[in-house]
């Protein structure tokens, strides 16, 4: 083009059986947002904001008491990127994730439980992990969904694992133009002695196709050297959270398909075998989840 840009016209084509689409996500097929322009387009230009700022010599961040390095919020977003990506490899079935489904007869019909082996990789804990998740609909806009799972004060509301505490946010590193755009460092300020050695990694992003709230608990020492500058493919990370999508109902966006997972490590020895408590461990946390953010939400069912 004369002024120096390039014009690019990208025409795609979608084939889909809808017999194997689940009910709830017809609506957004049918509506064109799970495969049309609107989606790719949002998640390109939101790729692009992120890499525009990891490339960038200085990265901005809220004014928080923990001071990070240049290079030590690069390998901060690193992280963050390499946890967000392991947990859409969870929830997706990803071929590069050697994930087995479970048919277990006494648990919900609408949660997907897979198994898997972590025999070689240092980026996760070594052992037997159980990767769970489920999606809902929750009468709620996508940005009022997003904004209330991402609000640290409101953590406590859901997460059956903060122990009744809010949560204090130690250090925040924006992506984008949206700073809800972002990954962040969180501290229980209700931990017992056993969770002492650990933090949480959060990252939230959100685009007009959809959103996600994703964090795992990450070992301090290892943070400390992550927050230095020191490569972060070491650390051992199981994400767990959410991905948010429009119902596909209307303009008005009145509702959300929430997906909730969990990624746990059931045994440390990769020989071990897997039994129903953790399942069912598994099964009910997804289950209290849903239903903690339902009460908080105060939703109908």
């Amino acid at each position: 083009m004369p002024n120096g840009y390039s014009k690019v016209t990208w025409i795609d084509h979608t084939e889909y059986d809808d017999t194997h689409i689940h009910h709830l996500y017809r609506p957004l097929v049918s509506s064109g947002l799970a495969f049309g322009s609107k989606r790719w387009i949002s998640a390109l230009q939101r790729q692009c904001e992120s890499l525009t700022i990891l490339m960038s010599s200085a990265i901005p961040n809220r004014d928080k008491p923990t001071p990070i390095s240049s290079i030590g919020k690069k390998s901060m977003l690193k992280l963050a990127q390499r946890m967000t990506q392991k947990f859409c490899r969870g929830v997706c079935a990803s071929s590069s994730q050697k994930w087995s489904k479970l048919e277990i007869g006494n648990i919900d019909e609408d949660v997907r439980i897979m198994t898997g082996k972590n025999m070689d990789d240092s980026g996760e804990p070594p052992g037997i992990l159980l990767s769970a998740a489920t999606s809902v609909w929750i009468p709620v806009p996508p940005r009022r969904l997003f904004d209330f799972l991402r609000d640290v004060l409101l953590r406590s509301e859901w997460d059956i694992l903060s122990n009744g505490g809010p949560m204090q946010e130690i250090a925040n590193i924006f992506k984008g133009q949206d700073q809800s755009n972002s990954v962040s460092l969180l501290r229980s300020t209700a931990m017992n002695a056993n969770q002492s050695s650990m933090l949480i990694l959060q990252e939230t992003s959100i685009d007009a196709s959809g959103a996600v709230v994703v964090h795992a608990p990450v070992d301090i020492p290892a943070m400390h050297s992550v927050m230095k500058g020191a490569d972060s493919a070491y650390v051992a990370l199981l994400p767990s959270g959410f991905g948010i999508l429009p119902d596909g109902q209307g303009m008005e966006e009145t509702g959300s398909l929430l997906t909730v997972a969990f990624q746990i490590l059931v045994n440390s020895l990769p020989t071990a075998k897997l039994n129903v408590e953790s399942i069912e461990t598994v099964n009910n946390l997804i289950s209290c989840t849903v239903q903690k953010i339902r009460a908080a939400l105060r939703c109908d069912k």
